[in-house]
């Protein structure tokens, strides 16, 4: 390999480190949220799967017995971490595209 070549990959690999943590940064400022009996319990997190807020109806919660609130907490943290999950792959696999767009015929191989 001569060192032109190397020099090229080596640009590569800082260049999608650079990327990724541009999409960390970029993860970080979206808000997804999930909830569950209609609203009542509520999850705000960022798009990192960092919870970062809790919001329990005070009616629902005055007459919710405990298993009940648990069950209903784990439905609303699931759902909010799906949307984390779907929002991550869908920078990621953008930002993979775009790095792999910029290797001309390589980007090729993993399209397909």
């Amino acid at each position: 390999m001569s060192k032109n070549n190397s020099t090229t990959m080596f640009d590569k690999l800082m260049q999608a480190q650079q990327k990724a943590e541009e999409v960390k940064k970029r993860l970080d400022g979206i808000s997804v949220s999930g909830e569950a009996e209609g609203g009542k319990i509520r999850i705000i997190a960022s798009a990192n799967k960092e919870i970062k807020e809790v919001i329990i109806d005070p009616d629902f919660l005055a007459q919710a017995d405990k298993e009940e609130l648990e069950e209903l907490l784990i439905v609303a943290l699931n759902k909010t971490l799906q949307q984390a999950e779907n929002v991550s792959q869908s920078e990621m696999q953008a930002m993979s595209q775009d790095l792999l767009g910029g290797l001309g015929g390589l980007g090729n191989l993993f399209n397909k």
